[in-house]
């Protein structure tokens, strides 16, 4: 697959995840894709800097957690350039997004990628999730790709969560440390993302 143009390359990586996206929802994707590129080259957005690894790492490696979405409401928190909340978002309709992040340039690039794709259920705040208290309701699912220490998400997204709500954050290698928290059910399973050779997993945390 490494020699595949990163059209081909997404479609091959969405037949592996056994998604299947109507024609209008891959264009979104790729042209995301090719946003992405372009900002990254003047704003520095992630240090993927090669369309194909981005792909991979950016657009698999979000929708391989797709079906612990299909929920109303969601919150991506730190989410950066987009990650996983815009890949997500294209990829479910149906389910409301709000992308976090304290970095303006970051949602500069979020808030021009969701007018240019059209995401209609897709809204974009600049705030710390400590201080930030969203006037619209409670989350299904709270997520992140970017937080080092799991406690600390759980922390900081409990007070954001719907009773019976989930935190699903994305992880690399497991930290042995990082076992039951205090008002949490956790559990990992591991996640295959289609074209990287390295672990990847997703640590359930669902509210008691």
């Amino acid at each position: 697959m490494n020699d595949q143009a990163p059209s081909d390359r997404l479609r091959a990586g969405l037949d592996v995840l056994r998604l299947e996206l109507d024609g209008m929802q891959v264009q979104r994707l790729l042209d995301y894709l090719a946003l992405l590129a372009k900002w990254n080259r003047a704003f520095n957005l992630t240090a993927v800097r090669d369309e194909g690894e981005m792909v991979v790492k950016h657009l698999l490696d979000s929708l391989a957690v797709y079906r612990w979405f299909a929920v109303e409401r969601v919150l991506d928190v730190g989410s950066g350039a987009g990650l996983p909340g815009i890949p997500l978002a294209i990829a479910r309709p149906d389910t409301n997004f709000v992308l976090l992040d304290s970095n303006g340039k970051k949602t500069r690039f979020m808030t021009q990628a969701v007018h240019a794709l059209g995401l209609d259920n897709v809204d974009v705040v600049q705030a710390r999730v400590e201080s930030w208290r969203p006037p619209g309701g409670l989350y299904d699912v709270v997520t992140s790709r970017a937080f080092a220490s799991l406690s600390d998400m759980l922390r900081l997204a409990a007070p954001l969560l719907k009773p019976g709500g989930k935190i699903v954050a994305m992880k690399g290698r497991l930290n042995a440390e990082e076992g039951a928290e205090a008002g949490f059910r956790l559990r990992t399973e591991p996640v295959s993302v289609p074209g990287l050779d390295a672990e990847r997993h997703v640590i359930i945390a669902e509210t008691l």
